[in-house]
């Protein structure tokens, strides 16, 4: 069996990469495309990271998971009644604004802490059997 070696600087990457553009779509939300494609491209990134050998890039990934699509699932429920909410709100605008806002409060605070934790965090390199 052939061995990989799977660098610090990789596996800092992956445990950052799922915050970084969860933060950046959930920015970019009132654009709505980046948004729709992140949801599209994260499912495979999330498939992708979740079962890394390094179990700390598993627990990066898993609640930034937990963060954004919590918020997508939110967001579902919530455009099921946009139109009785937007009269509480005072209005369509409004509500969007609310939105943003709590979108942004939830995933990106904790994203950039994620991501700032990942750095600082004592990679090594290390050996994976392939086949």
């Amino acid at each position: 069996m052939a061995t990989k070696t799977i660098t610090a600087k990789q596996q800092m990457h992956a445990a950052q990469s799922f915050a970084f553009f969860s933060s950046v779509s959930v920015i970019l939300l009132p654009t709505i495309f980046p948004m729709f494609l992140w949801i599209a491209a994260s499912i495979f990134v999330y498939a992708s990271l979740a079962c890394h050998p390094n179990a700390k890039i598993c627990d990066y990934v898993k609640y930034s998971g937990y963060r954004f699509y919590g918020v997508v699932g939110g967001l579902v429920a919530l455009l099921n009644f946009s139109s009785q909410l937007s009269k509480l709100a005072g209005g369509t605008l409004n509500l969007i604004l609310i939105v943003w806002i709590v979108s942004i409060l939830i995933v990106v605070p904790f994203g950039v802490r994620d991501i700032l934790r990942a750095k600082r965090e004592p990679w090594q390199d290390m050996q994976v059997e392939t086949d």
